[in-house]
């Protein structure tokens, strides 16, 4: 494997500062990988080489400051605009869309130096954990390719775990981020609402989306956390950047005194061998010198909470495209906007106020402990070719997302959620962690995380892609 490939991207940006290598060195690398492997994948559908060494060669290497990405190509999920380049949201009505600017994200990591290489692959509007569409079909497990990656970043997740990218964005509203970023070995941060900027779009003042990094390790998305953060007037919710870095707090390990861990939140079945692997790796604190035990806060509400607010998000932003184009919309977006139609507000009072009870209550935990743990994801991957989880450990799903549950019921708090690669089954499929901080903690989530990484001692160099 070339060796710019297995570089962790704070080497690279370190290199680019040199000017021992430069941005045209590694937009060729990148596609040369990209050619070899995305075929056993289906990654990253779309690429835009001379834009990107258009932008490369604007920047060219000449040093920056210190959050400056330095011309390092990266990958944005294609639900996020990326002007000039085609951008489908996974449906077949943007099939030919090429939007004329960027998102607020995009524009801000171009200007902090990074170069978009391509666009990684979503499912239609973002919508189920598992990465497939009617326009670029189906985007697999590179550990066993006949396995699902998680979605809806599972594009990005996939380019990180085989070395098509150093860095790739991604989304989150149920678990978006977190979920490919566990079946995939590699790290996703949620990051507090407001920490990243996002937009434009139809819910500027929703804390429930956010963009967020991924990386192959905790402290190259400190890196990336630091060139996509700070204010931006058009987002409502952001506010100003912090003083210190993140990169150097995920360069920072250092342990927290009190965990919590909860193998299941309260709310859900979870696989016996997923709880098993996560279970030892939340003992782990223990050898750090933390003190783990099993209180948590009460998330007996979040399913009711998070699918009625999240039914009014698709009202809001897919009731005049459920009006156009209903033929071209997949089953699962048409029910979830119908569902948000038919919401009445007594409904969603009820869910703020659920909301509300358990914000409360994550609060008060928080006044003794320094993080909550728990299993990413309720299950390990599952076949590429079931639209998601029907059923766990013999209890029959009532719906199609009730799988999430693990982090769908975190984003209902506001607080910033890493999911970190804590083992493999044994059948050989990556577990993930979630660590789940204070609001607004994202620099003393990443210091955690980091010692938690460095005990576990876990490989997270890229892969090529496994058949079954």
């Amino acid at each position: 494997m070339n060796e710019l490939i297995a570089s962790s991207a704070r080497n690279i940006v370190q290199r680019l500062r040199s000017k021992d290598i430069t941005p045209i060195d590694l937009i060729d690398a990148a596609v040369a990988r990209i050619e070899e492997v995305d075929i056993a994948v289906n990654a990253v559908p779309t690429l835009c080489i001379e834009r990107a060494k258009d932008a490369a060669k604007d920047i060219g290497g000449t040093g920056g400051a210190e959050r400056n990405l330095q011309g390092l190509p990266i990958l944005v999920k294609d639900l996020v605009d990326v002007a000039g380049v085609r951008t489908t949201y996974g449906s077949p009505i943007y099939s030919d869309h090429i939007p004329e600017r960027s998102n607020f994200l995009v524009e801000l990591l171009e200007a902090n130096g990074a170069v978009v290489l391509g666009k990684s692959n979503t499912p239609e509007w973002g919508a189920g954990a598992n990465t497939f569409n009617e326009v670029f079909g189906k985007t697999v497990n590179p550990w066993n390719t006949a396995l699902s990656c998680g979605g809806s970043s599972g594009g990005s997740a996939v380019a990180l775990a085989t070395g098509m990218a150093w860095l790739a964005t991604g989304s989150d509203l149920g678990g978006s981020l977190r979920i490919p970023a566990a079946f995939c070995n590699v790290v996703g941060l949620r990051p507090s609402s407001g920490r990243v900027p996002h937009g434009p779009g139809l819910e500027p003042f929703t804390p429930l989306w956010v963009d967020g990094p991924m990386a192959r390790d905790v402290a190259d998305v400190g890196l990336f956390l630091d060139a996509m953060c700070g204010l931006d007037p058009r987002d409502p919710l952001t506010f100003d950047r912090p003083v210190g870095s993140f990169l150097e707090a995920g360069l920072s390990p250092a342990a927290p005194i009190r965990v919590g861990f909860s193998p299941d939140l309260g709310i859900t079945p979870v696989d016996r061998e997923v709880v098993e692997i996560c279970a030892s790796a939340a003992q782990r604190f223990s050898a750090l010198g933390a003190d783990v035990d099993d209180t948590c806060p009460d998330f007996s509400a979040a399913h009711e909470s998070f699918q009625t607010l999240r039914a009014a998000s698709f009202a809001t932003v897919m009731e005049e495209l459920l009006d156009r184009h209903r033929d071209q919309l997949k089953p699962e977006v048409i029910g979830n906007t119908e569902q948000g139609m038919a919401l009445k507000a007594a409904d969603i009072g009820r869910a703020e106020r659920q909301r509300a009870a358990l914000c409360a209550d994550v609060a008060a935990f928080f006044e003794t402990h320094d993080i909550l743990v728990t299993p990413c994801v309720a299950v390990s991957p599952f076949p590429v070719g079931e639209r998601y989880v029907k059923e766990i450990n013999g209890k029959v799903l009532t719906n199609y997302i009730e799988w999430l549950s693990m982090t769908y019921a975190i984003t209902l708090t506001g607080c910033p959620a890493l999911s970190l690669p804590c083992g493999f089954t044994e059948a050989g499929l990556p577990v993930g962690l979630q660590l789940v901080g204070k609001p607004r903690g994202e620099a003393d989530l990443l210091r955690h995380a980091a010692a938690l990484e460095a005990e576990l001692g876990l490989s997270l160099l890229p892969i090529d892609p496994k058949t079954a």
